[in-house]
């Protein structure tokens, strides 16, 4: 099964930082696991924009998943 990702479905377990339309951050409060290797992320930045500028990254491990609307980057 693929793996999929619905922000909505996990609202209640994580905290909006930024939205701006196109773009999104979020900080995990409640260890929602990573659909694509099911560890807990820490934040999720997503991105509905064709070009995207990444925010800083401290090195971290972050995982990708394309989907329809969005591209989605969980930082771990």
């Amino acid at each position: 099964m693929p793996a999929t990702f619905d922000v909505h479905d996990h609202r209640h377990e994580m905290k909006q930082l930024r939205d701006t339309g196109k773009t999104g951050l979020y900080d995990n409060r409640k260890d929602v696991p990573c659909p694509v290797c099911n560890d807990p992320f820490d934040r999720l930045f997503l991105t509905k924009k064709r070009e995207t500028t990444f925010p800083e990254n401290d090195g971290a491990s972050f995982c990708l998943l394309h989907q329809d609307d969005a591209i989605y980057l969980f930082r771990h």
